[in-house]
């Protein structure tokens, strides 16, 4: 069989950013009307039904300013979108369109895509898109963070070959998807192919999804899928429990160091510091379990089976169930922390008021007494 040819299709260069604590998403659109004269749109997906799969806060999409990129010494022009989730996330996509091109090419221009604007590439436009956002929309952020932690992804889409009828799980052995997914030049071993093949996915006859841990490619000869939504919104998740499984890893040796302190001061003094610093985890419990939440149901899938398979996947692969899992088990230290601090507190404030019972006692038996002796 011929090599077949990539007659439609598009890469896309996905970076988020965690920019805040959590953003207004009414405010956005208020502010993007009153500044461009646009409205933002809710993101919606477009094929799953509304009762079987849906966002339980939809984003707000907005289309920026398009940019030119110098692809194998071709400037190129892109589209640009971002798209702001409720937790404080914002992904920013930027669309490379490619045609006619023969599989190998594209491989090639996909990977060149990834060197110009992807996480090795040390330069994009990525900073000046997020900043000029940043400064847009700064009404709308709460408690804007000042280190931003960053996810990449990069996805590859087909939506025409040069054939008629092509059937997506037969296209493992038609083209050759290995060094799409890995980035590699090189040849690899029969296992790492294997391996990067292993999550893939068709509905129709004619689609085809693989994912891997940060590329993924899709055949949608309709143009009409969600998988692209969906990786996106699993790598939100990603990125948000990153965040506070690192915010986390920082507060625990502080907040053993504070333990420390408040048990070395004295007994007038522990009381309040043990009740300050139960406070201050109380809260952060509280921020925290809000949040990750948030994060967690931020995408409701119920009888969509495919693209709930697709999103579990990705899920899988990104390693969010495990990261959630470890932001879980250090928020049960602080909880248990919590807990013996607020219960060191009710013993110092109760031998405080012993102290103090005893002291009136002390002090009516003067008293007495100095009045029997005149």
């Amino acid at each position: 069989m011929t090599e077949l040819e990539v007659q439609s299709g598009a890469v896309i260069a996905l970076r988020l950013f965690d920019i805040a604590y959590s953003i207004d998403l009414k405010e956005v659109e208020k502010v993007w009307q009153s500044r461009n004269g646009a409205m933002a749109v809710r993101s919606s997906l477009l094929s799953a039904p509304t009762k079987s799969l849906k966002f339980d806060v939809p984003p707000v999409l907005l289309t920026l300013e398009p940019v030119s990129l110098n692809i194998e010494g071709a400037s190129i022009g892109c589209t640009v979108t971002a798209r702001l989730y409720d937790f404080g996330v914002v992904s920013l996509a930027i669309k490379v369109p490619a045609s006619n091109m023969m599989w190998c090419d594209f491989t090639r221009y996909a990977n060149s895509v990834d060197e110009e604007i992807g996480p090795r590439a040390g330069k994009g436009p990525w900073n000046q898109i997020l900043e000029g956002l940043r400064n847009a929309l700064s009404s709308a952020m709460h408690r804007p963070n000042d280190t931003l932690i960053q996810e990449d992804h990069l996805v590859a889409v087909v939506h025409q070959w040069n054939e008629a009828e092509v059937k997506g799980m037969s296209l493992p052995e038609r083209i050759d998807l290995a060094p799409l997914l890995s980035g590699e030049n090189r040849i690899l071993s029969e296992k790492f192919r294997h391996d990067l093949l292993k999550k893939r996915f068709s509905y129709y006859e004619d689609d085809l999804v693989v994912l891997t841990w940060d590329r993924t490619f899709i055949y949608e000869p309709r143009n009409d899928s969600d998988v692209a939504d969906i990786i996106e919104v699993a790598n939100a998740q990603l990125l948000e429990f990153r965040y506070y499984d690192e915010l986390l890893n920082d507060e625990l040796p502080r907040m053993y160091e504070l333990v420390k302190q408040a048990r070395r001061a004295s007994n007038l003094l522990a009381s309040r510091r043990f009740a300050d610093l139960a406070r201050k985890l109380y809260t952060l419990v509280a921020e925290v379990t809000e949040l990750t939440e948030r994060a967690e149901n931020v995408l409701q899938v119920t009888e969509d089976v495919y693209l709930a398979r697709v999103y579990q996947a990705a899920l899988e692969v990104f390693r969010v169930p495990t990261l959630s899992g470890a932001v879980d088990g250090k928020l049960s230290i602080i909880r248990d922390t919590y807990a013996a601090l607020f219960e060191e507190a009710s013993g110092a404030r109760g031998e405080l008021l012993e102290l103090a019972v005893i002291i009136l006692i002390l002090i009516e038996i003067v008293i007495a007494l100095a009045q029997h002796v005149t």
